[in-house]
């Protein structure tokens, strides 16, 4: 973790310890309503279908939601072992209220059909459920700042962020005093958890009509370490990139609503950089992203209802607040009803890129992402040097996923985000960095960008130059290994379908790989696993090419055929 991390996180277990955090966490009064005004003002311009997908995406919202799942509802938030019954992450989902922006949006719309009123209900449910400090609800800072920005962004769509009424308020409150127990523990993790927090921390005291200057200087601070000037992320990941865009992107409409000073530099300058990185990786048709590093599915503020596998409402929305520009989608809807016009300049798209963590290439309609070093912050999966190749609208070449963070068996770890579920080298049938927790790797390999790739020494003394080229629709991945390892072995995992099994590599409907080697080596077909959602998990086919020592250069050329893109395109 580093002496930051790790230091933060033993002051974190001391304090808990002698009870500074229950200080903040005591039992108190539950909020009670009213918590939305009485009235939901005119509908924004929005176009019909946009409309009518707000209205059917309400009438899809259950009845009520299970608040706890498997968790004790009354044990203290402090109390509660996180990783059992399945994990919170699914009941997380329900509590961080984003239904309530939708039906602040669906109450515009059709004031008559009761929307607002359901929306009081369902907040009153959720506070006579979930008592201060009671339950899983509550046992994370993070989702205590994902409620509050839900609740602040449905108050503003209401118009009564201004003057909050009454229950609003005590919720509001009640969200700052969670962010504010366990401020340590955040830091600690040097992900998305400290800006969360922060953002949290700064809407509840806009909205609470308090000094925003230290939340603004915190969110800041944690910006500035997190996201490097390039537009890298501590998580090198384009679904918690979303995330961070999503949540800065919220405070910062809201500053801008309730005319607060400015965020401290670096935040705006980080967050355009963010923007552009996150806007290299999104395929423009689809708003997919690439399987890289780890993903739970999250999708926060999702105004435009595009849910977590189409990042384009978050990067319109984030283009416009930071870069001044439009992306892939200048008629978002998303964007309409925060008022948002429309630049108008455009992101571009570069054909070559990198930032801290990661480096890309477009060439046509092909695209390919790889992921770098160096490490500065820790690596959640064992996929430094792993290449993932879109053809199209295809992911040819493809990263295993993320699973679960509580999976239902422990083979899932190694199954996905192990050195095998990557097609960089493995050495020896070895991961190169011990699983030491559930998020937390150990021996991290010594790493470095190049111009063309990078290179990874391993805890073993066993060196991978990875170097990238493309010619037309011909992608040459060469290897250049050295160290005392005996064997080693490469695990492409690929597109679903029918593919033929060569001496030398393997064809498909998308693709044809074949590998030349200053040594002998064995190819194999295998079926392997991915996860193409958060807790699904289905079979792919792997090609595995093994090799003895001495092999020190592997080249291996995947050419796309053309005929699968214009499928594609189809």
């Amino acid at each position: 973790m580093g002496p930051r991390p790790l230091g933060l996180w033993i002051a974190d277990r001391a304090a808990r310890k002698v009870g500074l955090a229950r200080r903040w966490l005591r039992d108190g009064p539950v909020p009670v309503s009213p918590f939305l005004p009485g009235r939901a003002p005119p509908p924004a311009g929005l176009a019909d279908a946009a409309a009518a997908q707000v209205l059917a995406a309400v009438a899809a919202l259950p009845e009520r939601p299970d608040w706890h799942g498997g968790f004790d509802p009354v044990a203290h938030a402090l109390d509660i072992a996180l990783h059992r019954a399945g994990g919170a992450r699914s009941v997380w989902e329900a509590n961080r209220l984003a239904a309530l922006p939708l039906l602040a949006q669906a109450a515009r719309i059709a004031p008559e059909a009761a929307h607002l009123a359901r929306a009081e209900s369902l907040l009153a449910d959720w506070c006579r459920a979930n008592p201060p400090f009671r339950g899983v609800a509550w046992a994370c800072g993070q989702e205590a700042a994902f409620r509050a920005l839900h609740l602040a962004l449905a108050l503003a769509l209401l118009e009564a962020d201004r003057n909050p009424p009454s229950g609003a308020r005590a919720l509001l409150e009640c969200c700052a005093a969670r962010i504010a127990a366990t401020p340590l523990y955040a830091l600690a993790q040097d992900n998305n958890h400290p800006i969360s927090e922060a953002a949290g921390a700064f809407a509840c005291a806009l909205l609470l009509g308090r000094d925003t200057r230290a939340a603004a200087a915190r969110l800041s601070r944690c910006v500035a370490r997190l996201v490097a000037s390039d537009g890298g992320f501590s998580q090198v990941s384009p679904g918690y990139a979303r995330v961070l865009l999503d949540t800065l992107s919220v405070v910062e409409w809201l500053r801008r609503r309730h005319g607060a000073p400015p965020f401290p530099a670096p935040l705006a300058d980080r967050a355009a950089a963010l923007t552009r990185w996150l806007h290299g990786l999104v395929d423009p048709t689809t708003g997919a992203t690439p399987p890289l590093g780890l993903e739970d599915g999250s999708a926060l503020a999702d105004l435009a209802l595009r849910g977590p596998a189409d990042a384009r409402g978050s990067l319109e929305r984030a283009a416009r607040l930071f870069c001044a520009s439009s992306a892939d989608a200048p008629d978002d809807p998303g964007c309409a009803w925060l008022g948002l016009a429309t630049p108008p300049a455009m992101l571009a798209r570069p054909a070559r890129w990198s930032a801290a963590g990661s480096m890309g290439w477009r060439e046509g309609d092909a695209f390919a992402v790889l992921r770098t070093g160096p490490l500065r912050f820790r690596p959640f999966q064992c996929d430094l040097l792993h290449l993932s190749l879109r053809n199209g609208d295809d992911w040819v070449i493809r990263d295993g996923g993320t699973g679960s963070y509580d999976p239902p068996a422990d083979w899932w770890w190694p199954a996905l985000s192990g050195a095998a579920a990557h097609n960089a080298p493995v050495f020896d049938d070895t991961e190169p960095m011990a699983r030491a927790g559930r998020f937390l790797l150990a021996g991290w390999p010594r790493m470095a960008a190049l111009p063309d790739g990078a290179v990874a020494r391993d805890s073993r003394g066993n060196r991978t130059e990875r170097r990238i080229a493309v010619a037309g629709r011909a992608w040459t991945v060469a290897d250049r290994l050295r160290g005392p390892f005996r064997s080693v072995a490469w695990h492409w995992r690929l597109l679903p379908g029918d593919w033929t099994l060569h001496a030398d590599g393997i064809t498909g409907p998308a693709a044809t790989l074949r590998a030349q080697a200053d040594a002998p080596f064995a190819c194999e077909l295998l079926t392997g696993w991915e996860s193409p959602g958060y807790g699904r998990i289905r079979r792919v086919p792997v090609l595995r090419i093994r090799a003895d020592a001495p092999i020190r250069d592997v080249t291996t050329t995947i050419t796309l055929h053309a005929e699968a893109a214009a499928d594609a395109a189809r």
